[in-house]
C-alpha cells in the first residue's frame, strides 16, 4: 500500500557501525539526519558545525585586542580598583557569551523522530487535495498531503512530510540543511550551525542579545580610551586615534556589528511579545489574520524565558538492534502491497504454472497504466531518485508478459488451425 522514501540497503557508514561493534550499535550512529554528533552522541550539532569556529573567532579576538592594547589606559584611569572591575566584567561577559553560544549549538533543538513507516490513512479526511486523489487512483501512498488541526479555536493545516513519514505537529518544519522535523521552527542559523526550534530557542535570544550587550560595552570603553588621551595629549580626534589605533579599529568593528545583532535583537523581542516565529512571520504575515497562537503579552514572554523546556523526543544514545536495522531496510523497500492468492511465477527453479487469462490481462492493463502516466507526465514526484522510475516494469512482469503473450499467440493458433481442419 505504501512504498517507503528509504532505500533497501544500509548506508556504508551503517554496516561499518555494525560490522565494528554489532552489540552496542546506539541511536546517533545510524540516524538519518545530517547532524553531527560528539561525545558519544551527548552533544548534537548542525551539518554546517564549522561555521561557529568563525563566531567564536569574531566574538573572542576583539576582545583580546581590547585586553592587550585598550585594558591598561582603562585601569590607570580609573580609580579605586575599577579600571581591574571594568575589565573583569569585560571577561565575564564574553565567557557568558560563548556558553550561550554552545548551548544553542550543541543542544537538541526540538528534532522529532520518524516512523519507521508512514501512518495508516484516516477515514474522515476532509482536506483531499486533486493531487491525492489523482495519485491515490495510481496505487501511490493513500496519505493526504495535509489535514485540519484546531489550534485555540482557530483550523491550522498541518503538513505531511514524505521524509519523515509524519503529520508535523504545529509550527513544525522541516530543515533542509539538517534534514529534519523541528518542533516550533524558527529558522536555521548559519552562524551558529544549528536549527533554532522549541529547545534551544530562549538560549539563541539570550545569545544574540548578550552578544549586543557586548558589543555596546566595548564600543563605550573604546569612546572612554579615546577620551583620555585626547584629554592627556591635548590633541584631536583624529591624534587620538593615530595613538591608539585598536580602539579606532574596535569602534568601527562594534559599531557595525551592533547594528546587526541589535537589529535581530529588536525583530526577535517582537517576535517573542507577538509570538511568532521567524517562518511564521516571512510566510504567514499573520498581521493580515489571527496568530492562533498569540496568548498576550505576558503570557507569551513567560512561554519563551520561564517555562520549563521540555525533554528531548530523540534518545540519541538509546541502542538498537543491529538485526532489526536490516529487517526494517529491507522491509521498506518492498511496496506495502495486500496480499492477494494468485498463481506464481517460480524463475530461480524454472518452474511454471497454468496461468488463466484473467491474470494475463491484469498484468497487462498494468502495463498500459503504467505506460500512459509515463505519457501523460502525471507520475508522482519521489523523495530518492532511482536508476529507474518506480513506474518502470520490473524484470518479472517484462518476463512473465513476453512469456504469457507468446502462450496465449500460440493458443490462438492452435485454435486457428482446429476450425481450417
Amino acid at each position: 500500500m505504501y512504498r517507503a522514501p528509504f532505500p533497501a540497503q544500509l548506508s556504508d557508514s551503517d554496516r561499518r557501525v555494525i560490522d565494528h561493534n554489532p552489540t552496542t550499535v546506539r541511536v546517533y550512529q545510524v540516524w538519518k539526519g545530517s547532524n553531527k554528533f560528539f561525545v558519544g552522541g551527548r552533544v548534537v550539532f548542525g551539518p554546517d558545525v564549522r561555521s561557529i569556529f568563525l563566531t567564536i573567532s569574531l566574538i573572542v579576538i576583539p576582545v583580546v585586542l581590547f585586553c592587550a592594547f585598550v585594558s591598561r589606559r582603562i585601569i590607570r584611569a580609573f580609580d579605586n580598583h575599577l579600571g581591574s572591575l571594568i575589565v573583569a566584567v569585560l571577561i565575564l561577559l564574553t565567557i557568558y557569551d560563548l556558553i550561550l553560544l554552545l548551548l544553542t549549538s550543541g543542544r537538541d533543538p526540538g528534532i522529532i523522530p520518524r516512523n519507521t513507516h508512514p501512518p495508516e490513512p484516516e477515514e474522515d479526511c476532509s482536506t483531499m487535495s486533486t493531487d491525492w486523489l489523482s495519485q491515490s487512483s495510481a496505487g501511490v501512498p493513500n496519505i493526504p498531503p495535509v489535514k485540519d488541526v484546531v489550534v485555540n479555536g482557530v483550523i491550522v493545516k498541518v503538513k505531511y512530510c514524505a521524509t519523515c513519514m509524519l503529520y508535523r505537529p504545529p509550527r513544525c518544519s522541516h530543515c533542509s540543511v539538517c534534514n529534519n522535523c523541528v518542533e516550533r521552527f524558527d529558522h536555521h542559523c548559519p552562524w551558529v550551525g544549528q536549527c533554532i526550534g522549541k529547545r534551544n530557542y530562549r538560549f539563541f535570544f539570550m545569545f544574540v542579545f548578550s552578544t549586543t550587550i557586548l558589543c555596546l560595552y566595548v564600543f563605550v570603553f573604546c569612546w572612554i580610551n579615546i577620551k583620555k588621551i585626547m584629554a592627556e595629549y591635548h590633541c584631536n580626534l583624529w591624534s587620538a586615534f593615530m595613538k591608539s589605533p585598536v580602539s579606532a579599529i574596535l569602534i568601527l568593528y562594534t559599531f557595525m556589528t551592533a547594528w546587526f545583532v541589535g537589529g535581530l535583537t529588536i525583530f526577535h523581542l517582537y517576535l517573542i511579545f507577538t509570538n511568532q516565529t521567524t517562518y511564521e512571520n516571512f510566510r504567514y504575515r499573520y498581521d493580515s489574520k489571527r496568530n492562533p497562537y498569540n496568548r498576550g503579552f505576558v503570557r507569551n514572554v513567560f512561554e519563551v524565558f520561564f517555562s520549563k523546556i521540555p525533554e528531548s523526543k530523540s534518545n540519541f544514545r538509546g541502542k538498537v538492534d543491529p538485526s532489526s536495522l536490516f529487517n526494517s531496510s529491507l522491509s521498506l523497500a518492498r511496496p506495502m502491497i495486500p496480499e492477494k492468492p494468485k498463481r506464481s511465477f517460480d524463475l530461480e527453479m524454472g518452474k511454471r504454472q497454468t496461468v488463466v487469462a484473467e491474470d494475463f490481462e491484469e498484468i497487462h492493463n498494468r502495463i498500459d497504466r503504467a505506460g500512459g502516466l509515463q505519457r501523460c507526465g502525471t507520475e508522482p514526484r519521489h523523495t530518492i531518485q532511482r536508476g529507474k522510475s518506480e513506474w518502470d516494469i520490473s524484470a518479472d512482469i517484462g518476463v512473465l508478459a513476453a512469456d504469457f503473450a507468446m502462450e496465449h499467440s500460440f493458443k490462438n493458433r492452435e485454435k486457428v488451425c482446429k476450425r481450417g481442419h
